[in-house]
């Protein structure tokens, strides 16, 4: 009976090498299962919570002081000077050279407005002023309105504080008017009247007749 032999299992590892590199042997010990391959890596996912309370948003102005809009006007790079009248604070201030005032509005309370006026009264000097120069301001700005009293040409820009405003609002506001009043007095120097049809058919014919009467 022919003798039988065992054969052994002999357990080979494979045996990589980079060019260039080492050899690679696999580590016995490294866990191939698909739950160590998929293993996850922990993250926070908690969303950023914002706080939208009412205590953590600003305190809205429902009416402004006469101390309020003054530290405003400041606050937009100006001086001021506060002079009372009959018990109401009366503030003039002025940019670009030129003064002008606060008139104030309806009032909630002593020294408490829902609204006032920032207003600027220019006085027309030398002649009339050129037609269309107070419509074409009107069709090319907002904010800030235009309105002729006599001999004064009047700048004007509201503030409204009914409903509610935020603290840095009057500021704002300040920064537009003084930036209103800048565009003004460039539009009042720059601006050129428009020149009708009638008016350019007479100028250009003013040659030929002329040519004519030479003839």
């Amino acid at each position: 009976m022919p003798c039988c032999r065992k054969r052994t299992r002999k357990t080979m590892r494979a045996r990589i090498t980079a060019p260039g590199h080492a050899s690679l042997n696999p580590d016995p010990d490294f866990n191939t299962s698909p739950n160590h391959l998929n293993t996850r890596i922990p993250m926070n996912t908690t969303a950023t919570q914002i706080d939208t309370s009412a205590d953590s948003q600003p305190a809205l102005l429902m009416a402004v002081t006469s101390e309020q809009v003054c530290d405003a006007i400041k606050a937009a790079g100006c001086a001021v000077t506060a002079i009372e009248q009959d018990g109401v604070q009366r503030l003039h201030s002025a940019s670009h050279g030129v003064g002008f005032q606060v008139l104030w509005g309806n009032s909630a309370a002593p020294d408490a407005y829902l609204d006032f006026t920032l207003s600027c009264p220019l006085r027309v000097q030398g002649g009339a002023l050129p037609e269309g120069v107070l419509g074409d301001w009107h069709r090319a700005k907002r904010f800030a309105r235009v309105a002729q009293h006599g001999e004064f040409l009047v700048l004007e820009m509201d503030v409204v504080i009914s409903g509610g405003v935020g603290p840095d609002y009057l500021t704002v506001a300040l920064q537009l008017w003084t930036q209103m009043m800048g565009q003004f007095f460039l539009h009042l120097r720059n601006f050129q009247p428009a020149v009708s049809e009638a008016t350019a058919e007479a100028t250009a014919d003013a040659p030929a007749q002329e040519e004519a009467t030479a003839a």
